[in-house]
């Protein structure tokens, strides 16, 4: 690979690529400045003046991810360089970048992983036919021999393959389609995760970089929403840079790659990844130099700001009147003829899917809560409730669980309008409405916890139950409040997104030689803060917002997209709700007993190693993960297994027997002590239905007799099995006896041994297995528990739908695994045009 690049990538190409970004970025740094004073006198008027809107009733989690990581496994991957697949631990922290390690004995080593895929800007395939669709325009125009055989051979027939339209591709894949449904679950969290974009927090370079970024953009020639507005600012950047350097590389490269047509996409796309990371890297410091420009001008800039705020807004606004006596007759014309027709067929499409994902977030939620009033009814003690809860204190962050929920957004189509409107594609608008999920299914989760934590201070057990129903109800009513109030707003920030380029695209052209001259209107002293073409947007914005918020409230009075009328305002009714919004994070586990359990394991350790190994076992202990993970019953178990499963949807057929293993270790008490015991009586007792997913060439002959005699020596196996075939009788009659459900088993720690087995040759390359989370029953609303009382039925879902999702979807419960430091989540748009202060609603960040 190092010939190839160095070969084609000499010094001369090299220069190019130096003086191609150079050459973007001062442009940029341009506008950045002028953007960046605007933004700060924004951020200063909105301070002194203030800003309304309704207030949300959930209270919001600072740091929802605060020593917790994602998901940790198993799987393989291919390596380029020597054409091979190997075993690979994968670890997802709470930054959502993947990590990916030669063994699970590397991580817990703490070495430096073998590399870290930051996911801003792929896809996640699982098909050859998708990958080779998207590779096969990479190099257009070039005529080649296609190879009698693909460059790549996939070593089972479930890949998950990142592709990326500038960086280096991966290449991965499992033994089985339950695996490769988990895994992809997981990976789209990561996309949506870092597709989301620049965190808002930061008032005054967030709206001046997206602003800079769109104008540029504008400037070119190039309208709408921009798929690769995404990452973080060198990398948004650098798409910026390579979506205009590539082409011209490409053509300068492509005539002398040698070799068939398969292996010179290969190696171009060899050259793009290290062309894409020498920009990146320029791109970086560059822009550092800029902001840091900027910053140390910002005291005295701010200072003006306050100093003459009065003769600046009354300045801004006769310059703005004058531009709409110019600019108003043509937009109102323009939004006649060719906006006012499609608002409300648009805005059908977009709130169709958009209802039907946030009533599944709210039947994900209730079924939840359902299910744990079940389970207190047979034991009611604040310990079981706490268990329940270190379970759904993650559940917005669980991406197998909340998969449900994403996939309602998926549908969504703007066929017909995306080249009208120059919209990209719909996955803009898709993955925005799914962040919006997480986080009002955080919300929900938060509130629920904070407000049952205090019931449970002055609650005696007997009333656990109904204290549990009168939360549930009391965070539901708000739930649906504030849902309507963000898919509201949604709809708003989506439909400017989508229209506010088009008709600047359509009146630029008109207007662009009239506006310098209302340049000259605008004193000196004040020209820092008051731009032409921001004022130009602004008008054109304001000038479709009254037909868009029409169309919103009229749609607000369809009962069937379950929103609020604006006219319905809840106030600050509920005070002493949001003095618990300033608390910590509950610890369940610590607070209501398992402190205890994990002083009796570090006595245990004790016994067995030295102080070293006491404090790696406990801090093992305190480690919680999103997504657990325990084998899989019935299938082939073996030593150092390679890959692990996330927990599933659709995994209720396999419920017994991981019943039965939970039972088992409840018998043996210990997790870690007994886990190759376990491991034995999966492989010995199970009939292994799995065995006929399994690629039809794997050979595991002798790696089972060896993990066979193992177990015989330790003498424990006919007991094993013996214990879970009563375990399993056990559960289905309880199963059968209604109301009488089982109790929900504790869940093992993550860190359990794991076993391999072999692949496709050479089997000492290529090892594999899997390992499933331990699920939760999810029993149906009975009478018992009935259904909330709910006004919106759409929040509701149908009797048939419910009972889908019901045998689809199971629990799992957060197990131990590497903490990391969190950051609160993000919640990022990129400003698709320059808003006036206070303004209701402002455009999205993909807008550009």
């Amino acid at each position: 690979m190092g010939d190839v690049i160095s070969s084609h990538l000499d010094e001369a190409k090299r220069e190019i690529i130096t003086a191609r970004t150079s050459e973007v970025m001062v442009e940029f740094g341009h506008l950045y400045e002028k953007q960046y004073a605007v933004a700060l006198f924004n951020k200063v008027r909105f301070d002194i003046e203030g800003g309304g809107g309704p207030q949300p009733q959930l209270l919001h989690r600072k740091i929802p991810l605060e020593n917790k990581a994602i998901f940790s496994g198993s799987l393989f991957q291919y390596l380029e360089e020597n054409k091979k697949w190997r075993n690979r631990f994968i670890f997802v922290p709470d930054s959502y970048n993947i990590n990916y390690y030669d063994s699970k004995a590397a991580h817990e080593r703490h070495l430096h992983p073998k590399g870290t895929i930051n996911c801003a800007g792929y896809k996640v395939l699982t098909s050859m036919e998708q990958y080779l669709d998207l590779f096969s325009n990479i190099l257009p125009g070039i005529k080649a021999k296609v190879g009698s055989s693909p460059f790549l051979k996939c070593a089972t027939q479930f890949p998950l393959i990142l592709w990326h339209p500038y960086a280096r591709h991966y290449y991965f894949c499992v033994v089985t389609e339950k695996e490769q449904q988990k895994w992809l679950a997981v990976l789209q969290d990561c996309v949506r995760h870092a597709n989301d974009g620049l965190s808002e927090e930061n008032k005054v370079q967030t709206p001046a970089f997206t602003d800079a970024v769109r104008l540029y953009r504008q400037a070119k020639g190039h309208y709408g929403t921009w798929d690769m507005m995404c990452g973080v600012l060198s990398q948004i950047l650098s798409n910026l840079v390579m979506e205009e350097a590539l082409p011209e590389l490409r053509e300068l490269i492509s005539p002398r790659l040698k070799g068939k047509l398969h292996e010179r996409q290969r190696n171009w796309m060899l050259i793009s990844d290290a062309v894409y990371s020498l920009v990146q890297g320029q791109c970086q410091a560059q822009y550092e130099a800029v902001l840091q420009k900027c910053e140390a001008a910002c005291s005295s800039l701010e200072a003006s700001i306050r100093t003459d705020m009065d003769q600046i807004i009354t300045s801004k606004e006769h310059v703005t009147n004058k531009i709409r006596e110019v600019v108003l007759p043509k937009a109102e014309k323009l939004l006649k003829v060719s906006i006012q027709p499609y608002i409300s067929s648009i805005l059908d499409a977009l709130m169709e899917p958009t209802s039907r994902g946030f009533s599944e977030v709210r039947n994900v939620f209730f079924r939840e809560l359902v299910d744990m009033s079940k389970n207190t009814l047979n034991e009611g003690t604040k310990e079981n409730v706490a268990q329940h809860m270190e379970k759904i204190s993650m559940l917005a962050f669980h991406p197998v669980k909340m998969q449900s929920c994403y996939e309602k957004m998926e549908p969504l189509s703007l066929e017909g309008l995306q080249q009208r409107f120059d919209v990209s594609s719909p996955s803009v608008f898709v993955q925005r409405a799914q962040i919006l999920m997480r986080e009002q299914m955080d919300h929900a989760v938060y509130t629920f916890e904070q407000i049952l934590h205090q019931s449970l201070e002055s609650q005696c057990t007997e009333e656990l139950c109904k204290s549990i129903q009168r939360c549930q109800d009391r965070v539901l009513k708000k739930f649906d409040y504030d849902s309507s109030t963000v898919r509201k707003r949604f709809f708003r920030e989506a439909l400017l997104q989508i229209f506010i380029p088009y008709m600047l695209k359509q009146l630029s052209p008109s207007c662009a030689s009239e506006l310098p001259h209302f340049q000259e209107l605008i004193f000196e002293d004040f020209s820092r803060f008051i731009l032409v073409e921001n004022i130009f947007e602004e008008v054109v914005l304001h000038s479709m917002m009254k037909d868009i918020t029409m169309a919103v409230k009229e749609a607000a009075v369809q009962r069937r997209h379950n929103l609020y009328r604006d006219s319905i305002v809840l106030s600050n009714s509920d005070p002493s709700l949001h003095l618990l919004g300033e608390n910590p994070s509950i610890d369940w586990a610590g607070e209501y007993g398992e402190a205890q359990e994990e002083a009796d394991g570090a006595g245990k350790d004790t016994e067995c190693g030295g102080e070293g190994e006491v404090g790696a076992a406990q801090k093992r202990r305190r480690m919680k993960q999103v997504v657990s993970m325990i084998q899989v019953e019935s299938s082939p178990v073996l030593p150092n297994e390679s890959c692990m499963e996330v927990p599933s949807v659709n995994d209720i057929p396999e419920e017994d027997g991981e019943e039965e293993e939970e039972e088992e270790e409840e018998k043996d008490g210990d997790w870690e002590e007994n886990s190759d015991d376990k491991a034995s009586a999966d492989q010995n007792g199970s009939a292994s239905p799995r065995a006929s997913e399994n690629p039809p060439d794997l050979s595991n002959g002798s790696v089972l007799k060896e993990d066979e005699a193992k177990s015989e020596e330790q003498g424990k196996v006919p007991q094993k099995v013996e214990s879970a075939q009563e375990s399993a009788s056990v559960v289905e009659e309880k199963g059968k006896g209604g109301d009488n459900l089982p109790m929900l088993e504790e869940q093992p720690h993550s860190d359990q041994e794991v076993s391999e087995e072999t692949l496709p040759p050479p089997p000492e390359e290529i090892l594999s297995g899997a390992t499933e989370t331990a699920p939760e029953s999810l029993p149906e609303a009975t009478s018992d528990f009935p259904l909330p009382p709910h006004d919106d039925s759409g929040f509701q879902s149908p009797t048939n739908e419910g009972g889908e999702a019901e045998n689809d979807e199971e629990d799992v419960a957060p197990s131990t695994a590497a903490p990391q430091p969190s950051e609160e989540h993000p919640e990022v748009r990129e400003t698709s045009v320059a808003t006036a202060p206070g303004a209701e609603t402002k455009t999205g960040d993909q807008n550009q």
